[in-house]
């Protein structure tokens, strides 16, 4: 769901096709070696001449089509500089307030999706935790274990998170100091022209020493502003997203032991609410990767 802050508040697009004289919110079809946040994304722009940034997952919405079923994942897309000109899927387009925009939408599955969107504030703030790419067995690696690096697959899948993570706005990069921690967002940094800023922190001898203290260092990233990453290990990331999802009252999904899953190469998308002038920044919402290559849709929440 495209969304702006406009004159009178926030607004959503809502795209009219002369195919099938409806109005909807923009969607489209997933390719071959795209990830589902990379076709929002790509249709998303196609639709509507606007560039988008990703936050939670909204909704997915399936129904019956010709050639089977057809699967539509909704995300929060806030819609930055852009110009929409008519083209063949789409001749008109509105920015409607979310009380105009369900007496115009057609479908009540964009009325529902409409609803998940309207369901916390907006804005939210994000922050993606990485969990470390494939680095091959401890127990085959003879030298420091600090410096066990990503083994090829590894490195694959640190590509993917370089590729993913601009989607939802990274804008500064941060790790715990390990090299698989720090190789598996390397090359995000570098294609962002920034650096890697180790998070002692959240490494887990730092996290496990005193785990408020890492937490607040995490809730310190939020309140700085922009969209922080940060690569950390297997050790932390379950206690992290399970103790702020505790806090605010959200059901994850279940992992190993009924801990927050985190797989190598995974990642979470962390949507904050609040701030400073309100207690600091509260986990709004929760969506797990269970990889950053092509794959099927997020389990959310």
């Amino acid at each position: 769901m495209l969304w702006r802050e406009g004159p009178r508040g926030v607004e959503v697009a809502v795209a009219h096709r002369p195919r099938y004289d409806d109005w909807s919110l923009p969607k489209g079809k997933h390719d071959a070696g795209e990830t589902i946040p990379g076709t929002a994304v790509r249709e998303v722009l196609e639709e509507t001449g606007f560039p988008a940034v990703l936050g939670r997952h909204l909704h997915t919405v399936e129904y019956p089509v010709a050639a089977g079923r057809k699967v539509v994942d909704y995300f929060a897309a806030a819609a930055r500089p852009g110009e929409f000109r008519p083209n063949e899927e789409v001749d008109r387009l509105r920015w409607l307030t979310t009380d105009e925009a369900p007496e115009v939408l057609s479908y009540a599955a964009d009325v529902d999706v409409l609803r998940a969107f309207t369901a916390l504030p907006v804005p939210l703030s994000t922050l993606l935790l990485v969990r470390h790419a494939k680095a091959g067995k401890r127990e085959e690696w003879t030298g420091d274990d600090d410096l066990r690096p990503l083994s090829p697959a590894g490195f694959q899948q640190a590509t993917a998170v370089a590729k993913l993570a601009p989607l939802f706005g990274v804008d500064k990069v941060f790790s715990a100091p390990r090299l698989r921690c720090v190789q598996t967002v390397r090359e995000l940094a570098e294609n962002l022209g920034t650096d890697v800023t180790h998070e002692p922190l959240l490494s887990e001898e730092g996290y496990w020493a005193d785990p408020p203290r890492g937490l607040a260092r995490l809730l310190a990233l939020v309140s700085a502003g922009g969209v922080s990453l940060v690569s950390s290990q297997g050790g932390v990331i379950p206690d992290v997203v399970g103790t702020l999802a505790e806090r605010s009252g959200l059901a994850l999904p279940a992992g190993k032991g009924g801990l927050a899953p985190s797989k190598k190469g995974s990642l979470w998308v962390l949507s904050f609410s609040g701030g400073n002038d309100n207690g600091g920044p509260r986990l709004a919402a929760a969506d797990y990767y269970p990889t950053a290559l092509p794959h099927p849709a997020p389990s959310a929440k």
